[in-house]
């Protein structure tokens, strides 16, 4: 290795992009459009990085499996970042397992972190967590322990395990001071500061308050009767019934959990369960149809009793009875939590991370495109779409499950 390829290697490894492209810039042989394609994924050019990734692999001869190794390491880091996580996985693991044979493995490491992150990414937190834990990240260097912190605590915030994932970020913290990569770093703040915003809204007993994610946790330890907005479950007594899987039931929940002890008229119930502004005899019996099974799915948590001019939630097994509702209203939310990270987004990789049709996502895309609250970027296949987070919530801490057919 000629000494400006070890010297923009270097200032690539410290998080200086502009340092590496004053050294490398005017070469094209194959070192160099590898460096050169990392600079410039880490300024943000994603669409230049992949290219020259690509044109440094093909520059490598079939000998030289190391570095084309790396080149695909680098390609799946970009992939990741671009959010196109249909990247296919196995040249990653092949490439991985390439570096370990040569005995490179900080690269190595660095392929299999990219592994984790698309599965969190994905909600695939058993897999991830699995990998993580073979994983011994104290011979790394700093960057990559606070990479693994990062993960640690990601895996955390969504297993709602706020101890942990605070210890997490310590670590986390620690490893990137001594990385000094401003980029990790900022990384690390802005995972801390979410952890500390309001994850959840409560709402029971005529009252409205925002929840962070250790009054959430220690909600759904509580005694209390917890209709989950955010996963779509009923929740108490050590029990767990999920509504995922049935829409209609669980706004009926819902919306008899936000009135807890009232009850809730009928017409209302049909309004928001049915999505209908006039009622009939016919909707009536579908509602009383759709309450018996309500009853049904919770019992023995928890029993709906009609009244003078609706329904009623009632439990003997709870104290009481509140709802837990998504940091912000709206219809879309699933979409925001995975856009509010700030990357921009594929269609095809909001489908893949929220587990619907990629049809059924490009519609969603285009009425808050209407609406003004998302933008797309590029055209065709390179389309991305992009908002800016909602100031003040961690809308990825509880990324909500999609309810089917919303």
């Amino acid at each position: 290795m000629d000494s400006m390829i070890a010297a923009a290697a270097q200032a690539l490894a410290v998080g200086d992009p502009l340092g590496a492209l004053n050294r490398v810039a005017l070469r094209n042989d194959a070192p160099a459009l590898a460096l050169r394609g990392i600079a410039m994924a880490q300024l943000g050019d994603l669409v230049r990085a992949r290219t020259l990734v690509k044109s440094a692999q093909r520059a490598f001869g079939t000998r030289e499996a190391l570095s084309r190794a790396r080149c695909v390491v680098a390609e799946a880091e970009i992939a990741l970042a671009s959010r196109e996580l249909g990247w296919p996985i196995k040249a990653l693991e092949a490439a991985r397992i390439t570096l370990e044979a040569h005995g490179d493995r900080l690269n190595a490491a660095h392929g299999r972190y990219l592994q984790i992150r698309r599965l969190l990414l994905l909600g695939q937190l058993d897999q991830a967590q699995q990998i993580l834990a073979a994983l011994d990240p104290e011979p790394l260097p700093p960057a990559l322990r606070a990479t693994h912190e990062l993960l640690l605590a990601g895996i955390a915030i969504r297993q709602l395990q706020s101890s942990a994932a605070r210890a997490a970020l310590n670590r986390a913290t620690q490893a990137a001071n001594q990385a000094r990569i401003p980029a990790l770093m900022a990384e690390v703040e802005h995972a801390t500061r979410l952890l500390d915003a309001p994850a959840a809204r409560l709402i029971g007993g005529g009252e409205e308050r925002p929840l962070r994610l250790e009054d959430v946790e220690a909600l759904l330890d509580s005694t209390s009767l917890v209709v989950d907005g955010c996963r779509y479950v009923v929740r108490g007594c050590g029990m767990s019934i999920s509504l995922a899987s049935r829409p209609v039931l669980f706004t009926l929940a819902m919306v008899l959990a936000e009135a807890w002890p009232a009850d809730v008229a009928r017409e209302s119930l049909i309004a928001r369960a049915f999505r209908l502004k006039l009622s009939d005899e016919s909707h009536r019996a579908r509602l009383r149809v759709e309450i018996g099974r309500l009853r049904a799915a919770l019992k023995p948590l928890a029993s709906v009793t009609a009244t003078a001019r609706g329904f009623a939630l009632q439990t003997q097994a709870c104290p009481d009875v509140v709802a837990l509702a998504q940091p912000v209203e709206e219809k879309f939310a699933a979409l925001f939590a995975c856009l509010a990270d700030g990357e921009a987004w594929s269609s095809s990789a909001l489908a893949l991370a929220l587990g619907i049709h990629q049809r059924t996502v490009q519609r969603a895309l285009d009425a808050l495109a209407a609406q003004g609250k998302v933008q797309s970027l590029g055209s065709g296949r390179a389309r991305r779409w992009i908002t800016p987070p909602v100031p003040g919530f961690a809308t990825t801490l509880l990324l909500p499950m999609p309810l089917p057919g919303d």
